[in-house]
């Protein structure tokens, strides 16, 4: 495990190494040291993971590059480019997960039926938020994550499209759903 001390520096990793893994993590922070402590654990049997972090408290130009504004955040690159963003403090077995789907879905990229777009409507308090996101990465579901409550046209988006003002709301193909309904959620991503 190495610590990313700049955006340029990470910007050297990425041009000698095909598959990175980044935690962008804020020191003194609980979600953000429960992150950091279960992702060093990980570190001990990564086998050919290139796992990196960085403590935005320090370093203030990765984050802001790619649009990150919470913290902590896992960052999988593949050949220089941002494949996925995976938020949120997980526990070692999630985190295992995560870089397993990812390397099933590299090596069997042709295979692979077309990635549904998925865009997940939040607010940092709504605790069926984390449950609706845990889900997806306990799937291997990429998803965007909007926060409703500092972007005000995003949620009057999502309120045009749903017609409801609740989070969480997941939009995947253009088809919105509102809470966690896990059965419709897996129906509609082809999660058996």
């Amino acid at each position: 495990m190495k610590e990313i001390l700049s955006f340029k520096l990470l910007q050297d990793e990425l041009k000698t190494k095909e598959n990175i893994w980044l935690l962008l993590y804020k020191k003194g922070s609980e979600q953000s040291d429960c992150a950091f402590s279960n992702y060093e654990k990980i570190n001990s049997s990564s086998g050919n993971k290139v796992l990196y972090f960085t403590d935005v408290n320090k370093v203030r130009d990765i984050h802001t590059e790619y649009g990150i504004t919470s913290a902590p955040s896992l960052l999988h690159f593949q050949k220089t480019e941002l494949k996925n963003i995976v938020r949120g403090c997980h526990t070692v077995e999630q985190f295992n997960a995560i870089f397993e789907k990812s390397i099933v879905e590299v090596a069997g990229k042709d295979k692979q039926k077309p990635r549904k777009s998925v865009t997940v409507y939040t607010t940092p308090t709504c605790s069926w938020c984390t449950v609706v996101k845990r889900h997806l990465q306990e799937n291997g579901i990429q998803y965007r994550e909007v926060n409703v409550a500092t972007d005000q046209k995003a949620a009057e988006a999502m309120v045009k499209k749903s017609g409801q003002q609740g989070v969480p709301q997941t939009e995947i193909n253009g088809q919105i759903v509102v809470g966690f309904d896990k059965t419709r959620i897996n129906s509609l991503l082809g999660i058996n």
